[in-house]
């Protein structure tokens, strides 16, 4: 069974983070830079919490505030919702549907090492299917 250890390993665990001080156009800025549908919000090395495309869209764009004037920290969610490495990647999708959220920080103990993505766990949980049906038809066939 795959673990988001085993996602961090094949797609790398770049942390890509805003300081919550920083303004929102800062983020969006990265975000569009990397390819990211969310932020990390990090002072120091304490996670303080997330701003996604949609903390975006519902808090700045419906108010109508300032990209270049609204700090981070008035539109980040704060209460971040965050797994393990050796959580699996079932594990992840339940937490995902549960929590309505679509990126999970990842910790080893209080440093956060990385970030899944739903696309990351769905790509995972075709990928261990791919495998399991490759197997069994390998079986069926005489081959394995």
């Amino acid at each position: 069974m795959k673990t988001v250890a085993h996602i961090l390993k094949d797609k790398g665990s770049e942390v890509w983070s805003v300081r919550p001080g920083d303004s929102v156009f800062q983020a969006l800025q990265l975000m569009a830079d990397k390819g990211l549908g969310a932020v990390l919000v990090i002072e120091g090395n304490d996670l303080m919490g997330i701003m996604s495309e949609r903390d975006y869209a519902r808090k700045v764009i419906l108010h109508d505030l300032s990209s270049k004037g609204t700090p981070v920290s008035e539109i980040m969610t704060s209460r971040v919702v965050v797994v393990p490495l050796e959580r699996t990647v079932e594990e992840c999708m339940a937490v995902m549907t549960d929590k309505h959220v679509r990126h999970l920080p990842v910790v080893d103990g209080d440093s956060v090492v990385g970030v899944v993505s739903i696309g990351d766990v769905v790509k995972a949980v075709i990928s261990e299917h791919e495998f399991m049906i490759e197997q069994l038809e390998r079986y069926i066939q005489g081959i394995g």
